[in-house]
């Protein structure tokens, strides 16, 4: 049989039916329980150290949407490959909200809003800030192997290359960014032995 679908006999007639756990209710709860247990929490985590919590809201939703529309496609291990779905929604909207800006910023030039004073103080992590000083590819592995907790195999899942390729790209970014690390505490310590001098 083709397709995984049984033949049955009916009153004179041979029709097929779709096996038990190809039924649309069973693969909602199937999925359900997926989303659940294994994706909501990891992916808001995931979304939320990249972006505000309305986006990352948004982009949940839509990642979501994109795994329940390509169920069969999910690997048995389904959350490094949901990491990469929610990489390129977050990308798209990102790229939403960049040209929204510009069009705000023409119409600012036209009509200027009023100042609004900056609440946010400065940053001092300095891990952070040496994050923010390395370039995209970098800073974003670093945050999946860190932040998400994820070996080579499951971050070569999520950016689509080799484990071995992220084995040798992981260890150039995080002596990169122990350099960054270096130059901004070696800078901190430098102003403060400036500060510190009498005359």
């Amino acid at each position: 049989m083709c397709s995984g679908l049984r033949t049955l006999w009916h009153g004179g007639g041979v029709v097929t039916e779709e096996p038990a756990d190809q039924h649309p209710n069973v693969r909602r709860a199937r999925f359900a329980a997926l989303a659940r247990d294994e994706l909501v929490e990891p992916l808001r985590r995931f979304l939320l150290r990249r972006t505000d919590p309305e986006t990352a809201d948004d982009v949940l939703s839509e990642t979501l949407l994109v795994c329940w529309r390509r169920y069969d496609e999910l690997p048995e291990q389904a959350l490094p490959w949901a990491y990469g779905v929610a990489r390129h929604v977050l990308a798209n909207a990102q790229r939403s909200t960049r040209r929204q800006q510009r069009v705000a910023a023409r119409v600012a030039s036209v009509d200027p809003p009023r100042e609004v004073p900056d609440e946010a103080g400065p940053r001092d992590d300095v891990v952070l800030d040496a994050l923010a000083r390395l370039g995209d590819d970098d800073a974003e592995l670093l945050r999946l192997w860190a932040w998400e907790q994820l070996g080579p195999a499951e971050i070569a899942t999520v950016l689509a290359v080799t484990p071995n390729a992220v084995s040798l790209r992981l260890q150039r970014a995080r002596a990169r960014l122990g350099d960054e690390v270096g130059k901004i505490e070696g800078g901190a310590g430098h102003e403060q032995s400036e500060g510190g001098r009498t005359g």
